[in-house]
């Protein structure tokens, strides 16, 4: 990062797919595309900041959270600028949109102040691209006055004003009440009623949800409890794998699967991402897909993966169709995995570093061994050789068949698939065996 980006905001960290790292407990609530981040020429009695002092940030993507401002390049590969962060505790002061005849002819701005590094300036956010400015804006108070990054300081809400005192009682049918005020008969008593009534609505409504926000924050707490404890796992078993025994390896790798349920903190939704839904959908897909592919062996099913990013979103379920548009966006981002269809057409997904070479040589090791050589390999024998899905080793099986490395051989009890012999038999003289090859080390077998 440049030095004069440093000296104005502070860097994020981004993942592979370029989605944002978030920090604990940290929540994206919306999402712009193509925003500029620019400057107010200020004049302090210790400091003077000009605008041509100001980094160029230039039609980025600006993400909201509960805790941060994000600032992200368009494209890392090409765009030389790099990801910066404005912590909402460092905003000071939000400035009311300007809503002049003049800003109807100009990209919308949002102005806020920010003290930083020792200096305070006026930020103003230019948003090129489409979107909803206002409830972008909305979100922006809704977050700044929450100050959810003080949550640990988060105190119990107060009791709920504007209560209704109980009417008194009424004395024997009189035009005054025990209080000394008149009573209120006929139509205005009627009113008088229904209004006590919605009074008495509203509190038990704001007494119900003053008992859900303090659910939605244990849950909160329980999530990022989880977390932790998933982390001290990890580091756990990496430090102790050597001295450990197998069943208390495994009982922690139960432990880690069974705190892997508790989801994805902060899923991508179409309220938040709005039209850049399956584009960040599709990145934080990326991301997610890592730690299953690395356990299946490379490559995974794509009705796997769909189960197990729909488990871990929780409430916030994705359609079958955003799922294939997702990883059809792979192409145009700079990811390590991708989308693959066979010809049997059954799609999967598996890293961009995944060799096919490398899996048929390795079939091809295995179907040249004697015991293969007699009775063939069937999809269960690859998939323990290759470590993945017997599913996902006939779909290798079948392309190997259709590169020429092997052969099948269809009976009752299914797939059988033996070594291609025919290009080391000699088509002058079909009973002649050579000394070395596969065809020779098959006659030897019998």
């Amino acid at each position: 990062m440049s030095t004069a980006t440093t000296s104005f905001f502070e860097p994020a960290s981004v993942t592979s797919s370029g989605r944002p790292v978030l920090h604990q407990a940290e929540v994206e609530c919306h999402l712009l595309s193509s925003v500029d981040l620019e400057t107010e020429p200020t004049t302090t009695a210790t400091t003077t900041i000009d605008s041509l002092d100001f980094p160029a940030l230039k039609s980025g993507l600006g993400i909201l959270t509960t805790h941060r401002l994000l600032w992200l390049p368009s494209n890392a590969t090409t765009d030389s600028s790099s990801p910066i962060s404005i912590p909402l505790s460092s905003v000071t002061h939000i400035f009311s949109p300007n809503k002049s005849i003049k800003s109807m002819f100009h990209s919308p701005r949002i102005r806020f102040q920010v003290s930083m590094h020792s200096r305070s300036f006026v930020v103003t956010l230019v948003i090129r691209g489409k979107g909803d400015i206002d409830g972008f804006l909305t979100k922006f108070w809704d977050c700044w006055r929450g100050r959810a990054w003080e949550i640990g300081n988060d105190s119990g809400g107060g009791s709920s004003s504007g209560s209704v005192p109980a009417s008194g009682s009424v004395s024997g049918g009189g035009l005054y009440s025990s209080d000394g005020s008149v009573r209120l008969v006929g139509v205005s008593g009627i009113l008088r009623k229904e209004q006590e009534k919605w009074e008495s609505t509203d509190k038990s409504l704001q007494e119900a949800f003053h008992d859900l926000n303090a659910l939605m924050r244990k849950a909160k707490e329980m999530v990022i409890l989880a977390e932790k404890m998933r982390q001290k796992l990890l580091s756990g078993s990496s430090s102790q794998s050597s001295s450990g025994n197998d069943e208390e390896m495994g009982s922690k790798e139960e432990m880690q699967d069974w705190l892997l349920s508790v989801g994805i903190v902060s899923p991508v939704t179409k309220e938040s991402a709005g039209a850049m839904y399956h584009q960040q959908l599709s990145r934080q897909l990326a991301d997610f897909v890592r730690i299953p592919l690395e356990k299946a062996g490379g490559m995974i099913n794509l009705i796997d993966i769909y189960c197990l990013f729909n488990r871990a979103r929780g409430t916030e379920l994705i359609s079958p169709e955003d799922l294939l548009q997702a990883c059809s966006l792979w192409e145009k981002f700079d990811v390590p995995v991708m989308l693959r269809k066979f010809d049997s057409g059954v799609k999967v997904i598996q890293n961009k570093s995944h060799s096919d070479e490398e899996v048929f040589a390795r079939i091809k090791n295995l179907v040249s061994k004697p015991e293969a050589l007699r009775s063939g390999i069937t999809a269960s024998d690859a998939a323990m050789t290759l470590g993945i899905a017997p599913a996902m080793a006939k779909e290798h099986l079948l392309t190997a068949e259709s590169k020429g490395l092997l052969c099948r051989d269809i009976s009752p009890d299914g797939f059988c698939f033996f070594i291609n012999l025919f290009p080391e038999i000699n088509s002058d003289d079909i009973h002649m065996v050579k000394d070395h090859g596969i065809y020779s080390l098959w006659i030897k077998s019998w």
